[in-house]
């Protein structure tokens, strides 16, 4: 049985997260039409606020710290990816873009992903598609073709008279698992480990 690994992108800054929330969606259903059409699959989630700190240090020094170093060599490693953020400003939130700054551009080209974000007002839901989705074309990822957006209304109800969110969550999730399966790109191998710059200067002075 084949394996499709899912890394899961949930910038959200709260506890409980609508975000996560959604980002967990998405991800069960994903993994259950996988799942029917006879794939195994691993799902890893990144909280994106767990790593806010280094991820900023590795802006300064250029050095991802171990446990960064891990969340991008995972993000490299999967064939997909769910990716989820809260709308500031009319855009994803700077901790969103931040991530995704510190990845070797290249390594996201050819994977899935399928794209979410929630917001406090429908107004938002054009960051979709004016924001997330032209970031990640620009990545040169095959991206669902619905995304979805999730507001205050979608949350313990069915629907406002559009089409409810666990029927636009099941089919966003069904684009994204056809695009898992078949042949894949071929995932990059987990990068070499990145060392401080001292290190690597004493290492060239110790070869002289």
């Amino acid at each position: 049985m084949e394996t499709r690994r899912i890394t899961v992108l949930s910038a959200g800054l709260g506890v409980p997260s609508s975000s996560r929330l959604l980002a967990d969606q998405l991800a069960a259903s994903a993994e259950r039409q996988l799942a029917a059409a006879g794939y195994a699959v691993t799902v890893d989630v990144l909280e994106l606020r767990d790593l806010a700190v280094e991820i900023a240090n590795n802006f300064v020094t250029g050095y991802a710290a171990p446990r960064l170093a891990e969340a991008i060599a995972g993000v490299e490693a999967s064939d997909g990816i769910i990716a989820v953020s809260p709308v500031f400003s009319a855009s994803y939130s700077g901790l969103f873009k931040s991530f995704i700054d510190v990845l070797d551009p290249k390594s996201l080209e050819g994977k899935a992903v399928l794209l979410g974000a929630t917001a406090g007002t429908d107004r938002h839901q054009m960051v979709l598609d004016f924001a997330m989705r032209p970031l990640f074309t620009y990545l040169r990822t095959r991206t669902a073709a619905t995304a979805v957006f999730a507001g205050p209304q979608d949350w313990g109800s069915a629907g406002d008279g559009g089409t409810p969110l666990s029927a636009r969550i099941e089919r966003a999730a069904g684009e994204f698992s056809r695009l898992l399966e078949g042949a894949q790109p071929r995932s990059r191998q987990a990068p070499l480990e990145s060392l401080p710059f001292e290190q690597l200067l004493a290492g060239i002075s110790g070869g002289n």
